[in-house]
């Protein structure tokens, strides 16, 4: 089965972060595919280089890199919603005029057509956080 994942909430917020990643893991552990991973509204803070949990927390963001590097996934940022939550990859930090950028290792940044074509091109597209 070809599944894609919303997920509209920050990191540390709710738990929307958390079960999304641990559903992307059990499906993938299942022999499914997952198309995409499109990180929207809040959800947009998962992708942040910069957020420095405690060393007894997990590292929601590192989850994601390296689940990322193991099945080849594609994550995507809203570019919209990111922007307005201060995040930015290093070519939309030159467009901007700013002198850094913050996006993980293995995200990357897009626009609502990315979300469309996750719901068209899978099976099922799962929402986790309002």
């Amino acid at each position: 089965m070809k599944l894609s994942i919303q997920i509209n909430e920050g990191p540390y917020q709710h738990q929307a972060a958390d079960s999304a990643y641990q559903f992307a893991k059990a499906a993938l552990a299942k022999g499914h595919e997952i198309f995409r991973v499109f990180f929207y509204h809040d959800g947009v803070n998962n992708a942040t280089r910069l957020a420095v949990p405690p060393q007894d927390d997990r590292n929601i963001t590192q989850q994601w890199t390296d689940l990322q590097k193991e099945h080849d996934l594609d994550l995507v940022v809203c570019i919209a919603a990111a922007q307005r939550r201060g995040l930015m990859d290093e070519d939309e930090a030159k467009r901007q005029g700013k002198d850094a950028n913050n996006i993980a290792e293995g995200f990357r940044i897009s626009g609502l057509g990315q979300l469309i074509e996750a719901g068209i091109e899978s099976d099922h597209l799962v929402t986790f956080g309002a």
